[in-house]
């Protein structure tokens, strides 16, 4: 395995051996320790001393399904402390194939300037300067690229939003069918990609080179155990191919979690237009697909393919958290509105769950109605032109709580929550306050633990065991999200001896036993070493804090506060 160390600066790209210390590292691991190793807590996270890292995961490349995730690593230009952002698509699994171990993007080029870093495989790669690709949005870019570099490659790249280093700028990837639509949205590292002055990686996906694994006999009985026990679970195998995601929408909004008009309401009322239920009904009619591979080496296929009412391509694909965001959080129940502000999210490179709440935070101040999904619409177009208020809505809800000088903006060290709300179920207001990423949901869902459909058994409502629920889930996070694995393919682990399958897997891999109590000391370096950056970067406890309206303001129907103190809170992480 190799580093891929590019110099935007002088235009360098050179191939590394991986230091020692990192060759049992993948994912977020790597970002993170790296990034912390590396960067200055303090610099200008869209300065020159700033790093971009991509790195598959661990298991990446291997035979194992499911473990097509890319992390991407940096100093957030939003959060202000270490970031990393989670993709699937096909990137990963070409960079694994191809025997890279993470690409590492280090300087920065003159202002004007614009490059694209092309991969042909595991020896060659250059920059290539593309001054008339900046500004361009992510599904005509990624359509010139094919047609320049061929089909058979793994795109990723940036929108006009990245171009504009605006702080809710996503990193798009590609899907197996070539369209950039999966993202590494949160964080703004889309503006930090444009600040380099890169606006696309290019990826060949004919890499043969096989994975390093000591025990290929025993990683293969295992790995082919787990994919039978993701395939038979009943959510892994049945539901989520039928649904996707946005199976989610029901359960969350009956429970009174599902922020709703800026997260003043717990449920949605046109709720029933935008379930999974109803849009895979409507996915249907038109002839679109309920069920769609968009990562490789998924058996899942939790993706889907929105179309229109004349069966034209409109999004791939429409999940819970962006139904969420553009549906109930703006209070809209037009699902064809929905599907189009994901598709251009998705070309303007933008994060969908900061976008939508930006609009939220825009409507409750009076600037607009919610329920206007046409205007939800107008203002994303107006992120690309670079409108005033398209730059406020493309830098988050931040930024648009202080334009209208609006206090009920719901957002942790800058980025916001997601479609779970923290009073609804409180373990997410422990995960949204103290993981290092900012307000993120995939740092440490709780909801299964929390609530009764899922399976939960503590009290959704109340503080008791959150904080060590939230503790352990985050812990077991970081791990997951090193090895690479689809958060969905954990079904696997809830299998009859699947933990101990996984562990089989680590040590067939490494050569060497590995057990529960390292899988857990894994987890916890990756989130020590976070810490210690924001610590660095100047972040307190005090921005381990939600804001004020989930504390002051009684969420209906049950009407609930966050009951977790700031001393529970504190406890958290406090031996780290």
């Amino acid at each position: 395995m190799k580093f891929l160390r590019v110099n935007m600066t002088d235009e360098t790209v050179l191939w590394q051996d991986v230091a020692p210390q990192y060759k049992t590292l993948g994912g977020r691991a790597l970002t993170s320790i790296f990034i912390n190793d590396e960067v200055l807590a303090t610099t200008d996270p869209l300065g020159p001393d700033n790093k971009l890292i991509f790195a598959p995961g661990f298991f990446s490349g291997t035979s194992l399904i499911n473990t097509s995730r890319l992390s991407v690593g940096s100093k957030s230009p939003l959060t202000g402390g270490i970031k990393e952002s989670n993709v699937g698509g096909t990137v990963a699994f070409s960079l694994a194939t191809l025997g890279i171990c993470a690409i590492i993007i280090e300087g920065q080029a003159d202002a004007d300037s614009c490059f694209v870093l092309n991969i042909q495989d595991d020896t060659s790669a250059n920059l290539i300067r593309a001054d008339d690709l900046k500004g361009m949005r992510t599904y005509d870019l990624t359509r010139r690229l094919q047609h320049d570099f061929g089909t058979d490659t793994s795109i990723t790249c940036i929108g006009p939003a990245g171009d504009s280093k605006l702080l809710s700028a996503s990193i798009q990837s590609t899907d197996f069918d070539g369209r950039p639509c999966r993202a590494a949205g949160r964080g703004g590292l889309g503006a930090v990609m444009g600040a380099k002055g890169l606006k696309a990686i290019i990826v060949n996906r004919k890499g043969r080179i096989p994975a390093e694994i000591v025990d290929l006999d025993r990683f293969k009985k295992a790995s082919k155990q787990y994919a039978k026990d993701v395939k038979t679970d009943e959510f892994s195998g049945e539901i989520l191919p039928q649904l996707g995601t946005a199976v989610l929408v029901e359960p969350i909004n009956a429970a009174g979690a599902f922020p709703t008009r800026n997260a003043t309401l717990g449920q949605f009322e046109g709720v029933e237009k935008i379930s999974g239920e109803a849009i895979a009904k409507i996915i249907e009619e038109r002839g679109g697909q309920t069920r769609h591979k968009g990562c490789s080496q998924c058996i899942i296929d939790c993706s889907n393919e929105f179309v229109t009412s004349k069966g034209e391509y409109v999004t791939s694909s429409l999940e819970y958290e962006t139904i969420w965001s553009m549906g109930g959080m703006i209070g809209n129940d037009d699902i064809d509105a929905i599907a189009r502000l994901d598709f251009l999210c998705d070309d303007i490179g933008l994060d969908t769950i900061n976008t939508g709440t930006a609009i939220a935070v825009a409507f409750d101040a009076g600037y607009g109605e919610f329920g206007d999904g046409e205007k939800a619409i107008r203002l994303v177009e107006e992120v690309a032109t670079g409108t005033e208020m398209g730059t406020l809505i493309g830098n988050g809800p931040d930024a648009v709580g202080r334009h209208f000088s609006h206090s009920r903006v719901p957002t942790v060290k800058g980025q916001s929550i997601a479609a779970y709300d923290p009073r609804a179920i409180q373990g997410m207001s422990v995960t949204y306050s103290t993981t290092p990423m900012g307000a993120d949901h995939t740092a440490g869902w709780v909801v299964d633990q929390n609530l009764e459909a899922f399976g939960g058994t503590v009290d959704p409502h109340g503080s008791e065991g959150q904080v060590e629920i939230s503790r352990n889930t985050q812990i077991h996070m970081a791990a997951i999200d090193t090895v690479g694995l689809c958060d969905f393919a954990q079904t696997g682990l809830a299998a009859e001896g699947g933990f101990d399958n996984l562990m089989n897997m680590m040590s067939a891999k490494l050569g060497q036993e590995f057990s529960a109590q390292q899988w857990t000391e894994l987890g916890t370096r990756v989130i020590k070493t976070e810490l210690e950056f924001n610590r660095n970067a100047g972040l307190t406890r005090q921005d381990d804090r939600l804001p004020p309206m989930f504390y002051n303001e009684q969420l209906p129907p049950y009407n609930v506060v966050v009951k977790i103190s700031d001393e529970e809170l504190d406890s958290t992480f406090s031996d780290l």
